[in-house]
């Protein structure tokens, strides 16, 4: 059976990003946003919450994906995994809005989704009075916004704090090393630009995906309904079911930048580049780059602890000008 993901129900009044980050583990955090006036909106009725966002659209169009009733709103490939289950749209929040609207009257609506809109595109005049205190300007919120849809098992290379203000989301967790139990989609082709499982929840009996019972096994599952939040760290596989005939949330991405440090990348091409090397090499050399890998990579220990400071290269601490030095020659290796 699922487990519970652990909560919080301090309102986030003496949290901080340091503790989130030092936990490394999921975090239901009950009430951080119940003052927010989205919420309050949402409390008096989806047309309240509507007509609210729609006071202050700037008219700016966001991505929105629009699905077939059959498809019974799990966003991801069609049959043949050569395309992708919905059409992509540009819409602004009220003409979406409005969609949702006619969708809530129909029997078997279509699904609808508008994903990952950066509020201060498009709805600027929530930023003053929709703040987390611990949470900097610096880190941009995002807003999503759809009726009955689910987005499968994912990952992130961000921490992430998602509040939901509108609707109940189910949000099922899984910790990284189910990856090998979920029947992850091709990398480098995803509906929503992250990998995600192509195994259904609600489908464990699929003889397709035998193993999706052992990572049902050790989920974490926990339903947010408006004023709640989840923080959800790096790598950890999220499967979200938005629950209602609206629904919305809005997130916040980040990665933590030490002083003096440039905006770390992404990891995601490093795996890629892993597979076009590591992957074709005889057993005996792919083993002896793991141990490499474990060694200068993953493992706890220093591995520059015996060599002086100075001369510790690529392992020690570097200067922005010795990292784009390193980069220079990695480009060069490639």
């Amino acid at each position: 059976m699922p487990g519970v993901i652990e909560e919080y129900r301090g309102a986030g009044q003496s949290l901080g990003l340091a503790e989130l980050l030092d936990r490394a583990r999921p975090l239901v955090i009950r009430g951080l946003c119940r003052d927010w006036p989205m919420v309050a909106w949402s409390r008096q009725s989806d047309t309240a919450f509507a007509q609210g966002l729609a006071k202050l659209d700037n008219g700016s169009e966001v991505d929105a994906l629009l699905m077939p009733a059959g498809e019974g709103g799990v966003i991801g490939y069609n049959a043949d995994v050569d395309g992708f289950n919905y059409a992509h749209h540009r819409v602004s929040i009220t003409r979406g809005l409005q969609r949702l609207a006619a969708c809530s009257r129909q029997d078997n609506p279509p699904g609808l989704a508008m994903q990952s809109a950066l509020i201060a595109d498009c709805l600027p005049g929530l930023l003053d009075d929709h703040a987390i205190p611990f949470i900097g300007k610096a880190i941009q919120p995002r807003i999503w916004i759809g009726n009955k849809v689910t987005t499968p098992a994912h990952f992130d290379e961000y921490h992430n704090i998602a509040c939901v203000v509108c609707g109940v989301r189910r949000f099922t967790l899984f910790a990284p090393e189910q990856v090998r139990n979920l029947y992850i989609g091709p990398l480098d082709f995803a509906p929503t630009g992250a990998a995600i499982g192509m195994a259904r929840l609600d489908r464990p009996d699929d003889p397709r995906f035998p193993r999706l019972k052992d990572a049902l096994a050790e989920a974490q599952v926990a339903e947010l309904h408006p004023g709640d939040a989840i923080y959800i760290p790096p790598m950890w596989w999220h499967h979200v079911e938005s629950l209602e005939q609206i629904n919305a949330l809005v997130n916040y991405w980040w990665k933590p930048v030490p002083a003096g440090a440039e905006a770390p990348a992404t990891a995601l091409g490093c795996l890629m580049h892993c597979i076009l090397v590591f992957r074709a090499l005889p057993p005996a050399e792919r083993a002896a780059w793991k141990d490499m890998l474990d060694h200068y990579v993953f493992g706890d220990e220093n591995p520059a602890a015996h060599i002086p400071a100075g001369r510790r290269g690529i392992l020690g601490a570097l200067t922005p000008e010795q990292r784009a030095e390193f980069r220079e020659t990695i480009r060069r290796y490639l």
